[in-house]
């Protein structure tokens, strides 16, 4: 009898500890294709995932409720081309990725060896690399430090001055397809501070410089819903956002718009709270040189004083591509060169 009991005390022990550490990688243990991490608060999960219409394979994290919702993803730039991958913790304490063949695809690189380190998946969506009996803050490394294209609550994007490292969103190169797209948006500090959003070395969309509650481009007002947050010293210039009960993000798509999103707890869907780009007349530079946007307009574009178009036929091509496709997000200038001369 007494062995019975305790041999179910050590039974229900290692049940009680498995079910309480499901956040939690060790360093002796694994996780393969159908088994996850799952946060405290089971906000969020992490494991295996494959994008529709796709052969490759990557770890990424997700809201639990709502698994296609990627939020970040370990080796956008190193699929694995089978779903017999493995995540673990190396001898060195880095977390890495095991191929098919057990080589190496994805690795945390963290600074220093550490023996003993276990990785753990926060409620706020962080991954993060710690030693095993610290859990304070000193990470060994965090997912929240590598970006992908989605900007979750107390997670910094911009630049880190002291180390000279300038963490952005990269947008995925297709809705089907995480690995790193050509479409960016990070923090430009040449001068005053502020969000640029690019594809390639283009310029899309600019939100204008800080002024002390919003980006002075941006029609946001105040809400109950999120509070921006940026940070400029010398050492760092950083923006993030905390929310206040509600569940919410900010991400840049593949066809370059810039949306924040909140969870509707009534219906459980999500509500786009509002695209920085209005309308065409935030397109970076729509007009060329010497051009003034005014949606009110037909046309959209009208010179600046002492300037008229070159061609009549500027306008005419304005109008059409407006009329055929009034959410046109092409090319911003219809014509090669400048639109007007004096």
């Amino acid at each position: 009898m007494f062995l019975s009991i305790c041999l179910f005390i050590l039974l229900f022990s290692s049940l009680l500890e498995f079910c309480t550490a499901i956040d939690t990688l060790t360093s002796n243990a694994t996780i393969t294709n159908g088994e996850t991490l799952v946060s405290s608060g089971k906000s969020f999960e992490l494991g295996f995932f494959s994008p529709s219409n796709s052969s490759k394979w990557y770890i990424g994290i997700w809201y639990k409720k709502f698994p296609e919702i990627v939020v970040w993803v370990a080796n956008r730039e190193t699929p694995l081309w089978n779903s017999s991958g493995v995540l673990t913790i190396s001898p060195d304490g880095d977390l890495i990725l095991l191929n098919g063949i057990r080589g190496v695809s994805w690795s945390s690189n963290s600074s220093g060896r550490v023996q003993g380190s276990v990785a753990q998946l926060l409620e706020s969506g962080n991954l993060v690399l710690r030693r095993k009996d610290d859990n304070s803050e000193r990470y060994l490394w965090q997912s929240f430090d590598f970006p992908s294209d989605t900007l979750l609550p107390g997670m910094k994007i911009g630049w880190n001055l002291s180390a000279n490292v300038n963490r952005y969103l990269t947008a995925w190169k297709y809705d089907t397809d995480p690995s790193p797209g050509d479409i960016t948006y990070r923090i430009d500090n040449l001068g005053m501070p502020q969000f640029v959003l690019r594809k390639g070395s283009k310029k899309l969309f600019r939100t204008g410089p800080w002024n002390g509650i919003r980006f002075s481009g941006s029609r946001a007002v105040s809400n109950k819903v999120f509070k921006p947050v940026f940070i400029y010293n010398n050492e760092e210039c950083m923006y993030e956002f905390t929310d206040n009960s509600f569940i919410s993000r900010f991400t840049v798509t593949s066809s370059g718009l810039l949306q924040r999103l909140a969870l509707n707890q009534g219906d459980s869907s999500w509500t786009i709270l509002r695209s920085l780009q209005n309308d065409q007349c935030d397109d970076y530079g729509r007009c060329g040189p010497n051009g003034i946007c005014k949606i009110s307009n037909k046309q959209f574009c009208e010179c600046l004083y002492g300037f008229v178009p070159k061609s009549r036929n500027v306008w005419d091509i304005l109008k059409k591509k407006k009329r055929l496709n009034p959410n046109l997000k092409g090319p911003h200038q219809p014509c090669p060169g400048p639109l007007w001369r004096r």
